[in-house]
């Protein structure tokens, strides 16, 4: 059998920046995948800086529930700026070097806000939780107190955790290529370029990624699952349908951001395929955040009611 030589020290290349391909197999689409983006990007900024606006000023939304989405819509922002500006850089320039320190500076703000949001979508998941099925002890568990400390948890846990991740990876010998095969730095791509033995990095991303993507996952799954159940043992036929049809769309974007993530992250090595990482890629990091403010909020009549007293002001 023969084994993959290992490369030795003076073939090791200290890489100082990187190449991201992104779309480069896509010559003839730059401009209208620079385009594309562009509205995608103004969108989300747009829709989410509206649910995070109407949601402060307006009295009638100042419950758990939009507290929370607030702080969703003020993450989605983050998270999406960590990739989609330096994206639509590369697009419009054509310049995509990146320096070792920006590349990792953007690995670990996506993965922090990548990993809050894991942990928001599950609180926010626990607290419709606690509003249909225990409707009389939710003004007491979901007090104001226990609220801050949710969103603060989801948002500092994955600090320390997400930074040590990014050290660990960027740790390692890099040789041969600096071209990323891909739209931003990446756990799996970097990986790729790496050498020498990377099993400790590879169990520790599988670890990081059990803790803060399939756990708030499953535990998600599973509160959607006993919301769904006492909803079918609603009396009222039209208020069974109308709860039914909102679990059923959060629950369709949980299942999407969560799913692309999970398969990135979590499926083994030899599966990998690097035009597959980035269709996946999209999924959690720009279509689900586009489409979330849609689905959690502006189906929501209370939110649409104050969006409309805020712009006949």
């Amino acid at each position: 059998m023969n084994h993959q030589e290992k490369p030795t020290k003076d073939k090791l290349t200290e890489l100082m920046e990187f190449v991201l391909l992104g779309f480069a197999d896509m010559p003839h689409l730059q401009w209208f995948l620079f385009g594309l983006f562009l509205i995608i990007y103004i969108i989300i900024l747009m829709t989410n800086g509206t649910i995070f606006l109407i949601t402060k000023m307006d009295p009638a939304l100042q419950s758990p529930m939009y507290f929370f989405l607030a702080n969703f819509s003020f993450l989605e922002t983050f998270y999406v700026s960590a990739t989609l500006p330096r994206m639509l850089l590369n697009l419009g320039t054509q310049r995509r070097r990146i320096s070792l320190v920006a590349c990792a500076t953007q690995m670990c703000f996506v993965l922090i806000f990548g990993g809050a949001e894991c942990l928001l979508l599950a609180v926010m998941a626990y607290d419709r939780y606690v509003a249909i099925c225990n409707p009389l002890y939710y003004p007491l568990v979901m007090n104001h107190r226990v609220c801050i400390q949710l969103v603060t948890g989801s948002w500092n846990i994955g600090i320390p955790i997400m930074t040590g991740l990014t050290y660990q990876n960027f740790s390692l010998p890099f040789c041969g290529s600096n071209h990323i095969n891909h739209f931003f730095c990446d756990i799996p791509p970097i990986l790729k370029l790496a050498c020498g033995d990377i099993f400790a990095n590879e169990m520790l991303v599988y670890t990081v990624a059990v803790l803060f993507v399939m756990v708030p996952f499953l535990l998600t799954l599973g509160t959607y699952s006993k919301i769904i159940s006492i909803i079918l043992k609603l009396p009222s036929a039209t208020s069974r349908a109308k709860a039914f049809s909102t679990c059923s769309s959060h629950l369709m974007v949980v299942v999407l951001f969560f799913g692309s993530a999970i398969i990135t992250y979590l499926r083994p090595k030899s599966r990998h395929s690097e035009k597959t990482d980035k269709v996946l890629s999209l999924f959690y990091t720009i279509l689900t955040p586009m489409f979330n403010p849609m689905i959690y909020s502006l189906r929501n009549k209370d939110v649409i009611m104050a969006l409309r007293k805020l712009l006949c002001k």
